[in-house]
């Protein structure tokens, strides 16, 4: 019994886990394009090219993350329902906080960008005598 009880947790977490990275990842750069064509003055095709680049390389952390900590150890799995929605409440709660530092992270990241692109903008826009 104690098999079937893990594995009916492992049936509800990798759904959650994987539609919590695609929800934050389509959030995060479909917004992230305005910032990135910004980075890239103007120039729309490296700025996409660019921003779906980013886009696979935040899925394939957060779901090889989600991967890794996937594991439920059965010393712990005492066999009750109570104690799975304990362990996946602890792993889905562990899981939705690290995405939320990728996501700052992220923004982090194009609000750096964006800056250093509006610097690199205003030295080389300075007449020189």
């Amino acid at each position: 019994m104690e098999t079937s009880k893990i594995f009916i947790g492992y049936l509800i977490y990798l759904p959650i886990a994987i539609t919590l990275t695609y929800f934050v990842s389509r959030t995060l750069f479909k917004n992230g394009k305005t910032f990135m064509i910004d980075i890239f003055k103007g120039k729309e095709n490296i700025a996409l090219a660019t921003n779906r680049l980013f886009e696979v390389g935040f899925y394939l952390l957060n779901v090889g993350w989600a991967l890794l900590i996937l594991k439920i150890d059965s010393y712990r799995f005492n066999d009750t329902y109570q104690n799975l929605v304990e362990i996946l409440s602890f792993k889905i709660g562990g899981f939705s906080m690290y995405l939320g530092l990728m996501l700052f992270l992220n923004m982090y990241l194009f609000f750096r960008g964006r800056k250093k692109s509006k610097q690199t903008t205003q030295v080389t826009s300075i007449p020189r005598p």
